[in-house]
């Protein structure tokens, strides 16, 4: 006899397969196996009860319908769950290629990059500080002692003390604040290291000045170093040509050196190029005719006073420097009229660079 266990047996297992299958293919198996017209489990059952007595078919026949019932329809809501994976997984090999989104660099970092790769093959070094300064590497070790007229040209960041332990280091180091500018970062690695080197030093500042089109608290500048013993004008002049050229890519660009007045170097001048290329993006650089001048940097040698400052003998040692706007240089060469669009978040602007 027929037994109603086996049926709930049968039942139980075939829906366990059901829900276990993987494919399509795996789930009509499946109904083979269990509702095959031939050799499936429930028709076999259905062709064995012409052979049970009245009573039996009675109790067994209305079981195997309902067990037959309840398998189709785990079949059917099977097939429809796997055949949605499917159709999601199904590409499309004549529609052209998704383009892949990849990382872009910021204007600015693309500049910086390009400074430094320019510097690097004269064989400078690329040197780092902190945006956070002491105000005697900020001014005084670069020749500008407290009340000298000089320090009105740097609108300054100036920080509160946050507690006890700070007060004193400032009190020790005079206060602290915002870099100015990138020369501090001359100042710690002519503490640490012994000449003959040269370097540079790219890197955030901070003034508390006006924001317009071509003036922002926060922007970036690129201050260059040499020191040995025989170390004059001509070597930065050499210098300065050589990079500006590779920079604008412009093999015949007119250079202009002019004298000029900076603290920390002695005599200091102000170098001007012109170009057929040049654009606008500088407010000296509208309405740019090819007889302009346009101021691009300061520079000098360097001030006895500093030397003094980091322990050099400035007898035996003699060096230069110079320091550029590193947004001025990316609003020149690209073309761009307001430096606060380079802050602006805006990836229309980055992306097109």
């Amino acid at each position: 006899m027929l037994r109603k266990s086996k049926l709930k047996d049968i039942f139980e297992k075939t829906a366990k397969e059901i829900k276990n299958a993987d494919s399509v293919s795996v789930l009509d198996n499946i109904r083979f196996q269990c509702l095959g017209r031939k050799k499936g489990l429930i028709t076999s059952v259905l062709r064995n009860l012409k052979n049970l007595s009245i009573k039996e078919k009675r109790e067994i026949g209305p079981l195997i319908q309902k067990i037959q019932k309840e398998l189709k329809k785990l079949f059917d809501e099977k097939e429809k769950e796997l055949s949605k994976k499917t159709e999601k997984n199904i590409s499309d090999i004549t529609l052209p290629a998704q383009k892949i989104q990849a990382g872009h660099f910021h204007p600015l970092a693309k500049v910086e990059k390009e400074i430094k790769e320019i510097f690097s093959s004269m064989s400078f070094s690329v040197v780092e500080g902190p945006e956070i300064e002491t105000e005697y590497n900020n001014f005084d070790a670069l020749n500008i002692p407290p009340n000298h007229p000089a320090r009105d040209m740097w609108d300054t960041f100036w920080l509160k003390p946050t507690n006890s332990k700070e007060q004193i280091i400032n009190n020790k180091n005079r206060k602290l604040l915002l870099r100015t500018h990138t020369s501090p970062v001359q100042v710690r690695y002519m503490q640490t290291h012994k000449p003959p080197f040269q370097i540079i030093a790219p890197g955030r500042a901070f003034r508390y000045e006006a924001t317009d089109a071509f003036h922002e608290t926060n922007f970036y500048q690129v201050e260059g170093l040499m020191v040995g013993e025989k170390i004059s004008l001509a070597n930065l002049k050499f210098i300065i040509e050589e990079f500006l050229k590779k920079f604008f890519d412009d093999p015949k660009m007119e250079f202009r050196f002019v004298p000029s007045y900076f603290p920390f170097v002695e005599p200091g001048i102000q170098v001007d190029i012109r170009m057929e290329k040049l654009s606008v993006g500088h407010k000296l650089s509208v309405g740019h005719k090819k007889s302009d001048w346009l101021e691009i940097m300061g520079a000098g040698m360097v001030h006895p006073n500093v030397f003094k400052a980091v322990g050099y003998d400035s007898l035996k040692w003699q060096g230069f420097a110079f320091g550029m706007g590193l947004d001025r240089l990316a609003m020149l060469k690209y073309k761009i009229s307001d430096i606060r669009l380079f802050h602006s978040g805006d990836l229309r602007f980055i992306n097109q660079i």
